[in-house]
């Protein structure tokens, strides 16, 4: 069995610490809890070499689709860690089965629900209590503009990482988050979603395609300057009155959309009720520590779960935070 296994920003050569952090740190837990297998990883000759056990780096000097379309053939498996912005994951994952390569995580249709999130909303609004969410197309701003007097959330459709995701609460900011948003997507159109008070969270599970299970439920540091917001990292688990109802509208969530497979993260707000915001079709930053806390090797579930098994016990030890700054940064607590 051959496994092949690429992280975007470090296939790519990028240099910005602030863009390949967490990217790094993924591909280094990855290929660690994948060392028992045959597992390559593809690395640019530009990026930092990354440690990764006893896994075989690939240096790639081309670029990243042209090498995989010539070469992924020659894998039985590939697990693609790349953002949604931009279809970029879509598009990777298309192209690795076009390959006729079986792809540990989700099928590409899947993966193009939850690159939209306005598709996301569309397909989950009848089966989870999910954020109200709007389409505006760019000629359509001032008609909306008149219309915010009060608090909403502006961001761009295929944005990740809280990438232009501001806070308005009048005309002039919504029209000024706008353009901000416009600089980051090459979409004909941005979203509008009420604003929900509450902390914000997240949830990984493992789902085999037809059942989920939640692994933690995970605190998000998201920090507001001026009404732009900036992730900077979290903590497992998240000890929240709402954790039980938080895990089980995840689970509903990954279970109503097809083709979901292997590690999905669900982001939510949680106060007195949960809202779902968004679900991440690939491995998210909490895998960097939840790998180190649970009861089993999460990778070895990875590949598992593709193959239609999940773990029969979930058991999580110990609190672990970590925070984004030139690299990922784990605290043990506890």
């Amino acid at each position: 069995m051959n496994i092949l296994v690429f992280e975007y920003a470090t296939s790519l050569g990028v240099k910005d610490p602030a863009l390949t952090a967490e990217g790094q740190a993924m591909l280094k837990s990855i290929t660690t809890d994948l060392k028992h297998l045959n597992t390559s990883f593809l690395i640019s000759k530009n990026s930092v070499p990354v440690e990764s056990g006893s896994c075989n780096p690939i240096v790639i000097e081309e670029e990243l689709k042209e090498w995989i379309d010539n070469n992924i053939s020659f894998y039985d498996f590939c697990l693609p860690i790349a953002p949604e912005e931009d279809f970029i994951l879509y598009k990777l994952t298309r192209l690795i089965e076009k390959n006729g390569v079986e792809v540990i995580g989700s099928s590409s249709n899947a993966v193009c629900t939850c690159s939209d999130k306005y598709l996301t909303y569309q397909a989950l609004k009848s089966e989870v209590p999910i954020i109200p969410t709007v389409k505006i197309f760019w000629e359509d701003i001032d008609k909306y503009a008149e219309k915010i007097l009060t608090k909403h959330v502006v961001k761009p459709a295929d944005g990740v990482s809280c990438s232009a995701v501001q806070v308005v609460d009048s005309p002039e900011s919504f029209k000024k988050a706008a353009e901000r948003v416009k600089k980051v997507t090459k979409l004909p159109y941005f979203l509008l979603q009420d604003w929900v008070e509450g902390d914000s969270a997240s949830v990984s599970l493992l789902t085999n395609g037809k059942k989920a299970i939640p692994l933690s439920l995970n605190k998000q540091n998201n920090i507001q300057n001026n009404g732009i917001i900036d992730y900077n990292g979290g903590a497992i688990p998240f000890n929240h009155p709402k954790a039980d109802e938080a895990k089980e509208i995840a689970k509903k969530a990954v279970e109503s959309l097809n083709g979901l497979k292997g590690y999905v993260g669900v982001d939510m707000i949680i106060k007195d009720e949960v809202h779902l915001v968004e679900v991440n079709s690939r491995i998210t930053t909490p895998y960097v520590a939840l790998r180190q806390m649970l009861n089993f090797n999460l990778g070895k579930a990875l590949m598992a779960s593709i193959q239609g098994y999940l773990p029969s016990e979930v058991r999580l030890e110990g609190e672990i935070e970590f925070s984004k700054k030139d690299s990922l940064q784990l605290k043990v607590i506890n």
